[in-house]
């Protein structure tokens, strides 16, 4: 069927401004008639008007009677003459209707025809939206959309390139959306997919799965200095300052072949210098690769007094400003929470190293187009442990990224409950916050680097404005909270605020999908995933 069919006709324009064009139906019969698959054209669907040189696609948004249309109405066979308004998207050449585009050169005079638009004709636009045909792009059926049934095939490189999330509150299908969309991925590409499954609920998914702190443990050697501060929240320029020369020292420990710690009080810095100056990229390679059983100890190495040639007697004084760090080291290493998750003694020898299991995944020919799950279902969140591990081990994919170890092959990296993660830091006893920031430089830095960042979550308003706004596409479900709705709009300059006035009447499944590469906002019906997550929500029980 030709665009521009006389099958299609509705009426006229008969008003026009920058945002939207009002439309003279002469009769109502002609927003009724059947079309294909259709029953007719309601407000919601999309029309095609005809301009002189180029055609336009819009939103029809409001329908009413015209003010001559003094008939009382009967009944809906009556034959009514209405006015409507829609809401301009997308421009084309009418040589060329099947490449549109974001505009506003033009505009279509008034008295141009208006046309029904077939669902064949939004499926080619919504192909060609994020398009990469230089490289070969991949499209992937999500759903149809809610007015009709047109197909929703959407570029994985414009939902995943410049970042993604996937919000809306407890219940509209955010979590359903995640699975699809991970589906999607290993179905059609040799990517690989991180999981990071907060609540365990991604269990059935396809995936090879390790559960942190019962069958693998993140190694504290592969912590870096900046992780290691934020355990142990050193107070104060004296606490630093001596927290990393002893941290220093124990890596000469370690390099010189020894064990134990580096006796300082009364020697001289001769040997100190020659071990620092041979290893330093490793001593400053900002890991914690030393044996921390022995930092305690240390600390109280480190509390002699100075001189040029090395060092003198015991200060007492120094090292009981040390006394609260210390403390806090003594607590860290003999806390099981943190040892079953940094393996600092004791750890079962049947526990990997989620280390090893990433570069492994990571490096593994057959691992293509497969999922890890890293499921921290398990992980305490006293002492911010499961923040803090998720942090660590976010830090760790950044590193990795910056080494350009995902240039060639991608990696899409999925936080689920996302504000259980971002947005948080810790405090010492100064009262100075540690940023839990690796999520945050990821979303900033790791586009140009192969790692590609999906959030989901279900408070968008706890997602740092910053990262939010290096997000490029949004798969919003049903949001009712203002904040979470304000956040959406800031974040997501394409979307036009009469769609977002949907949001809180979004059904079960039902997503906005808007973003950089999607010049107009969708609104989706997603498909099933084939295997959906598994919520575990107990229910109440009948009195017997």
């Amino acid at each position: 069927m030709k665009i521009f069919d006389d099958e299609l006709f509705l009426g006229y324009l008969h008003e026009i401004n920058p945002q939207f064009a009002g439309i003279y139906f002469p009769s109502s019969k002609l927003l009724s008639k059947k079309r294909g698959d259709k029953s007719g054209v309601n407000v919601g669907d999309f029309i095609i008007i005809e301009g002189k040189e180029h055609g336009f696609l819009a939103r029809l948004i409001e329908t009413g009677l015209h003010d001559g249309c003094n008939k009382t109405i009967k009944s809906e066979q009556d034959d009514l003459q209405l006015l409507g308004k829609a809401e301009l998207l997308l421009i084309f050449k009418i040589s060329d209707p099947d490449k549109a585009q974001k505009t506003v050169f033009a505009y279509p005079p008034v008295g141009s025809k208006v046309y029904a638009c077939s669902d064949e004709q939004i499926e080619k636009y919504i192909r060609r939206f994020g398009n990469k045909e230089k490289e070969g792009d991949i499209y992937a059926p999500l759903g149809k959309l809610v007015s009709g049934t047109a197909q929703c095939n959407v570029s994985l490189n414009a939902l995943f390139q410049r970042h993604c999330a996937v919000v809306g509150t407890t219940g509209g299908g955010k979590s359903w959306t995640v699975s699809k969309l991970m589906e999607e991925v290993i179905s059609k590409t040799n990517n690989r997919i991180i999981l990071f499954d907060a609540t365990g609920e991604y269990g059935a998914i396809k995936s090879k799965t390790v559960v942190l702190g019962e069958d693998s443990y993140l190694p504290y050697q592969k912590l870096s200095i900046n992780d290691l501060f934020i355990l142990l929240k050193p107070g104060g320029e004296s606490q630093k300052s001596i927290l990393l020369e002893a941290v220093r020292s124990l890596k000469i420990v370690r390099l010189s072949g020894k064990t134990g710690t580096f006796k300082k009080a009364y020697q001289q810095r001769k040997e100190y210098n020659e071990l620092y100056e041979k290893n330093v990229t490793e001593i400053e390679d900002n890991t914690c690769n030393f044996d921390i059983n022995f930092l305690v100890p240390q600390i109280k190495e480190e509390c002699v007094s100075y001189f040029p040639e090395g060092w003198g007697q015991a200060d007492t004084k120094l090292y009981d400003r040390q006394a609260s760090l210390v403390n806090r080291i003594v607590n860290l290493i003999n806390t099981d929470v943190f040892n079953r998750l940094f393996g600092f003694k004791n750890v079962p020898k049947e526990h990997a190293s989620i280390i090893d299991v990433i570069e492994n995944f990571t490096e593994d020919t057959q691992s293509k187009g497969s999922i890890l799950r890293i499921n921290l279902e398990y992980v305490s969140s006293l002492f911010s442990a499961k923040e803090i591990t998720a942090n660590a081990i976010g830090s760790y994919l950044l590193n990795k990224a910056r080494e350009k170890d995902f240039k060639e092959s991608p990696v899409i990296l999925v936080v689920d409950e996302a504000h259980q993660f971002m947005n948080k830091g810790v405090t010492d006893e100064h009262f100075e916050s540690l940023p839990l920031d690796a999520f945050d430089l990821i979303a900033k830095e790791c586009r140009k680097y192969g790692l590609f960042l999906c959030l989901a979550t279900q408070m968008p308003r706890d997602i740092p404005e910053g990262t939010l706004s290096q997000l490029g596409s949004f798969i919003v479900h049903r949001l009712i909270n203002e904040r979470d709705k304000k956040v959406v709009e800031n974040a997501a300059s394409s979307a036009g605020k009469n769609m977002l006035s949907f949001l809180p009447a979004l059904g079960e499944g039902e997503a906005l999908l808007i973003g950089v590469d999607f010049p107009m906002p969708l609104l989706v019906k997603l498909d099933k995933p084939d295997s959906p997550p598994v919520y575990n929500t107990p229910l109440l029980k009948q009195k017997e």
